[in-house]
């Protein structure tokens, strides 16, 4: 693209779209981010809630450390004057237990670590566990941008259609491990007979690498962002529903938003769902087989969460990440829950308080829309949704006991620790974030099928480029490495992981 393109108009105020913001302001763009909801940052966003601060999808993060592929990122974008972050329990950053087993087993972080702390528990594994770990590190060696290189998406063909459950069980032999092994594919929702091994790959190598919570709130990062792009002449708009994205002769020339404003740029790149972008699309260009691949594209499972404020002084904090299964079987097939038996696991996210104790904590557990269906046609702009009637709000009462009573079985006495709890449901994140279904983690990957999952930036309209947690991996760091492969379709990709390496 021409250097005398200079305006850029980002739809969607994700992690996708500012940090592609923030690169781009950097690199002499005028940007304005466009945000339909009052507040920017999407996922990225916290918020309080009677004295709790909770995260709306960041708890915490992998590949902070000195030299490490999000630190050299942050570094570049001089992200790290604006965070606040401490480093999660070497030993065991993520902690997992199943059933009524007292026995409780941990991640450690760096490798090394990793594999002595579950070689203890299973000694005669040994070697399969460092086989496994040998198995993660060359996928992430293969992928070029993992490493901040320029490279070649065809030269790592034979890396997609590697499916990531029959990967780790052929690495070890006892079953329970098996299972452990993938503990904590909550991160990516894995699905037993499609999630491809290298997004687990990429996923939990990053958190073996280092693992880290940004106290205060995951908000920090959108903060910064936009901070970023504010120092650099741009503007961060809130409340600009972008209705219609309008098109002449093959190129996008201006976008029109619900209270009328418009907005016109050189290059326009959109941070929303796929399906999402081509649907605001005024333009026959997209061939129909483009169309109908993205619209028929599955999406990962939704969630609900149950975010709690704690009384003073009664939950110890816990420097870790705790997982829990009602049995091993449940790390791959929770996926599938059958109503009758919801909920059968969760994750369980801290926040810090400052005096040995958690201030607050979520709580999150595997939900499908279709339990919504009653709902489906109403909608919230504002993030609590409390317009839906007094079913909904009923339903959601019923879940919410039925997970403490979950969370009871793990810690007992649980629920007298809680001064004030509130929900939230895949339809508030349909609402909140645009992803359709309240989807995680947006598009779900196939390894069966791994180009039919595979959205590049460039689209068919020249300037107009996709970002966000669709195109590759999902997640901080997954999403910022997305967000340079769009940038890089602007200013080239090899001077600006260049200017990253060496930042």
């Amino acid at each position: 693209m021409s250097s005398k393109q200079n305006s850029v108009v980002i739809i969607g105020s994700g992690l996708g779209g500012l940090m592609c913001g923030a690169i781009l302001s950097k690199k002499g763009y005028k940007i304005t981010v466009l945000e339909k909801n009052p507040q920017f940052g999407g996922c990225l966003q916290s918020y309080k809630h009677d004295g709790g601060i909770f995260d709306t999808g960041v708890h915490y993060i992998g590949g902070l450390g000195d030299g490490q592929n999000l630190n050299k990122i942050f570094t570049y974008l001089n992200l790290f004057s604006k965070l606040k972050i401490e480093r999660l329990d070497m030993d065991h950053f993520d902690l997992f237990s199943f059933g009524d087993s007292p026995v409780e087993y941990g991640y450690s972080q760096t490798y090394e670590r990793f594999i002595d702390t579950l070689s203890s528990a299973f000694p005669s594994e040994r070697k399969g566990i460092e086989t496994y770990c040998d198995r993660m590190k060359e996928v992430c060696r293969r992928f070029s941008l993992y490493n901040l290189e320029s490279g070649d998406f065809m030269d790592k063909m034979d890396l997609l259609n590697i499916n990531a459950k029959e990967t780790i069980d052929s690495c070890v032999n006892d079953p329970f491990l098996k299972d452990l092994l993938a503990g904590n594919n909550k991160l990516y929702a894995g699905v037993p007979d499609k999630t491809p091994f290298y997004i687990h790959a990429l996923i939990l190598n990053s958190y073996i690498e280092s693992s880290w919570r940004i106290v205060g709130g995951g908000s920090q990062i959108a903060n910064g962002l936009a901070s970023i792009i504010r120092e650099n002449g741009g503007e961060v708009i809130t409340r600009a529903k972008v209705q219609k994205l309008h098109c002449d002769l093959g190129v996008a020339k201006r976008v029109t938003c619900a209270d009328g404003r418009e907005f016109i740029a050189d290059i326009f790149i959109s941070n929303l769902h796929p399906a999402t972008t081509i649907s605001i699309t005024q333009t026959d260009v997209f061939r129909k087989a483009y169309i109908n691949r993205i619209e028929s594209l599955e999406n990962t499972i939704g969630a609900f969460i149950l975010n709690v404020v704690f009384k003073e002084g009664q939950f110890p904090l816990k420097n870790y990440n705790i997982y829990h299964h009602e049995h091993p079987d449940l790390v791959w097939d929770a996926v599938n829950y059958k109503k009758e038996e919801w909920p059968n696991c969760f994750a369980l996210f801290n926040t810090t308080s400052g005096n040995g104790f958690s201030l607050s904590a979520s709580i999150m557990t595997y939900q499908r829309m279709e339990e919504l269906s009653p709902w489906y046609n109403s909608f919230n702009t504002v993030f609590e949704p409390g317009e839906r009637g007094e079913g909904y709000k009923e339903f959601k009462e019923v879940c919410a006991e039925k997970l403490f009573n979950l969370v009871e079985k793990k810690f007992p006495g649980f629920k007298s620790t809680v001064k004030s709890y509130h929900t939230i449901t895949p339809l508030t994140y349909r609402d909140y974030t645009g992803t359709p279904q309240g989807s995680l983690y947006g598009v779900l990957r196939d390894y069966r099928e791994p180009l039919k999952t595979f959205i590049p930036a460039r689209t068919r309209i020249p300037n107009l480029l996709l970002t966000g947690q669709n195109l590759n991996v999902h997640g901080v760091l997954g999403v910022a490495l997305s967000s340079l492969t769009t940038c890089g379709e602007i200013v080239g990709i090899d001077s600006l992981l260049n200017e990253i390496r060496n930042a």
